[in-house]
């Protein structure tokens, strides 16, 4: 299993970004995949997350700014994110389950400047 992560950057407050994972090694349209991001001193946390049958669910910091969607022809996961804000910075990584362990890819760098 393999989950391989891009489209972070250094964007302004208030930019956009998106955000993809493309993965490998898994029926993927049967799995649910989550992003999680990590800022400097603190935990990792589920930032969004998306279901086989394509039901959502979001950490409250992110809901009304972020969308995360699937391209199961691609294998991709995407998260759209707007309205970017210093907090949001961190690395962000995109993780499954499959056969009973976690997978997490390498993770992305998004930095939001004041």
């Amino acid at each position: 299993v393999q989950l391989q992560a891009s489209g972070g950057g250094l964007v302004q407050t208030g930019g956009s970004l998106r955000l993809s994972c493309a993965a490998s090694g898994i029926i993927f349209r049967l799995n649910a995949i989550g992003w999680y991001r990590q800022a400097p001193g603190k935990q990792r946390e589920l930032v969004a997350r998306i279901f086989s049958g394509g039901v959502t669910n979001y950490a409250d910091s992110v809901k009304g700014r972020f969308t995360i969607s699937r391209d199961n022809a691609k294998s991709t996961v995407y998260l759209q994110m707007n309205s970017l804000k210093p907090e949001d910075t961190a690395v962000y990584y995109c993780n499954t389950n499959y056969d009973g362990m976690p997978y997490w890819g390498k993770g992305t760098q998004v930095t939001v400047s004041s």
